[in-house]
């Protein structure tokens, strides 16, 4: 711990789907380990937990609402021929949390990933509406209607970088934490085109994120090997993994 004190902290919340409620027991654990987050950024699921605890949600509110949310409570049915389903609902989830907040008014300096589905650009967001931004990064290709911020069409930024350690090192963090949700989970045998879309996608950023990866200081990977993806049913089971791989990796216990 003391080769961390006068260093700015960056944390990189990777996406993961379900598996973000993890992301809530990674905060708590640095929280009460005292480590003092200079900036944050977040990719998908990260990028949600991401941006409310950088407008001040305590993780014990985090929690709450882990318990709560349920997947198609924060999707809906759509009749566009870019995706399945509309996150319309999760920005108003976001909205009804903080309100129309703009991502430069955040309390801890927030960076959010989306890519461009027509060059496949990566997208860094430093500005502009959290709304709008989250929505973007958690848009699944294929399952959610891409979202359009300045004349791009943007979908889910764990194309080009799952767990964003490059904004937190444009932002001048000294030491990066980043969190991985995706190492080593079991497959089970998808049951609906939802999950058959989810899974293609989760194959496609594997690889990438082992080198991405690389440049953090510091990787926390939570064993999260008997959980789903797309299971909102298991919060309390997530936080606590989470919490536990970061009081591992600090301080040698769990």
């Amino acid at each position: 711990m003391n080769n961390l004190e006068g260093k700015k902290i960056g944390l990189a919340l990777g996406g993961g789907g379900a598996l973000g409620a993890a992301h809530i027991g990674v905060l708590k654990a640095v929280e009460e380990l005292g480590i003092q987050i200079g900036c944050i950024s977040g990719t998908s699921a990260g990028a949600l937990v991401a941006s409310l605890y950088a407008f001040g949600m305590p993780w014990e509110k985090l929690a709450e609402i882990a318990h709560e949310i349920k997947w198609m409570e924060i999707s809906k049915l759509s009749l566009s021929q870019y995706g399945l389903l509309s996150n319309e609902k999760l920005g108003s989830f976001i909205e009804q949390n903080i309100g129309n907040a703009r991502i430069e008014e955040a309390e801890i300096p927030l960076a959010i990933v989306a890519t461009d589905i027509t060059t496949g650009e990566e997208i860094i967001l430093k500005e502009g509406y959290v709304r709008k931004a989250v929505m973007a990064s958690t848009c699944i290709p294929g399952v959610f209607v891409p979202v359009e911020i300045d004349g791009r069409l943007l979908v889910d930024g764990g194309i080009v970088e799952n767990v964003p350690v490059s904004p937190l090192q444009d932002m001048g963090a000294d030491f990066i934490i980043g969190v991985d949700l995706n190492s080593g989970r079991r497959k089970e045998r998808p049951k609906n085109i939802i999950e058959v879309l989810l899974r293609s996608f989760d194959f496609t950023l594997k690889a990438a994120t082992r080198l991405q990866t690389e440049r953090a200081d510091l990787l926390i990977q939570p064993d999260l090997s008997s959980y789903s993806m797309y299971d909102m049913n298991k919060a309390e089971d997530l936080i606590r993994r989470g919490y536990e791989a970061v009081k591992r990796a600090l301080q040698g216990d769990g």
